[in-house]
């Protein structure tokens, strides 16, 4: 099993995004992504879909999303060509807020990764003929974009993601597909995590905004995703953490409050607990890589 890294594809760090065509001549072993999601679309051909120990079957015109942390491969492709786009879950939750009330976009960009992860899910959007021949005109526009690089090329990318998003959600609405009620839920919690994890936060907060008793939401938190919410929200802000540690020059105190923890000795001290090393030892590292 291997991780994968965005930055192995996306060279551009100011810019964490990769789209290209990908076609499986061979089985691709069991990996998991360290710190991005990729939406696939299945452009030709057919393969079989390994996730954890669960398969699927997969073929033209399938669209799902993995998130970091599922581990998946390929095996078995016949003719299977593919699109891959890497990106930053935040890339999502900075533009698109507005799209949290569309059942289509819980549905394939929270809910299915999400519970992929967790249980067998082999549930995916099938789009017709036409919409794939849609997207795919889509797709090819926006390669040509991350290739050629001309000026103002990142801006014309995010746009065409999230007209790629938008309308996916809109043919996944069209399937009618039934989310259980309790994940609906949760991904109401997830979101709100996801979108406010740098400020202050209390359980009280977050049940209220996804509509359950505080009680429910450790539950279903334990239940599906085997952690609490307040380690959920703990893990982003480390996460982040990581990140400014490798990319910026703050110091430790100003990455500490900048990740919603207010005193800088506890965020090092659960730094160092999920890493193993403290912060300022992980930067070291990071730089002799």
């Amino acid at each position: 099993m291997n991780n994968v890294y965005l930055e192995w594809f996306a060279k551009d760090k100011q810019f964490p995004f990769f789209i290209q065509y990908g076609g499986h001549d061979e089985d691709l072993d069991l990996h998991k992504h360290f710190d991005f999601s990729e939406l696939v679309i299945v452009l030709n051909g057919n393969a079989t879909h390994i996730v954890h120990n669960e398969t699927s079957f997969i073929k033209k015109g399938n669209v799902f999303v993995i998130n970091g942390e599922t581990l998946h491969a390929y095996k078995d492709p016949y003719d299977f060509k593919i699109c891959n786009i890497m990106y930053r879950p935040e890339m999502l939750r900075a533009a698109c807020s507005h799209l949290r009330t569309s059942n289509g976009f819980q549905a394939l960009f929270v809910l299915e990764p999400f519970y992929r992860n967790i249980h067998s899910y082999q549930s995916k959007l099938s789009l017709s003929i036409p919409s794939l021949d849609y997207v795919s005109n889509l797709i090819s526009v926006m390669i040509d974009e991350y290739n050629n690089k001309l000026q103002g090329y990142q801006t014309m990318l995010i746009s065409r993601f999230l007209e790629l998003v938008v309308y996916l959600s809109r043919q996944y609405d069209n399937q009618e597909k039934d989310i259980p009620g309790n994940l609906i839920h949760l991904a109401n919690a997830i979101s709100y995590i996801e979108d406010h994890y740098l400020e202050p936060l209390t359980l009280e907060e977050i049940a209220v905004k996804s509509d359950i008793s505080v009680r429910h939401l450790n539950r279903s938190f334990q239940s599906y995703y085997q952690t609490t919410p307040i380690s959920y929200l703990q893990r982003l802000r480390l996460e982040r953490a990581c990140t400014l540690l490798k990319h910026t020059n703050l110091t430790i105190m100003e990455i500490s409050h900048d990740c919603g923890f207010n005193d800088s000795n506890y965020f090092t001290r659960m730094f160092t607990k999920n890493y193993d090393l403290s912060p300022k030892a992980y930067r070291l590292n990071q730089v002799s890589l």
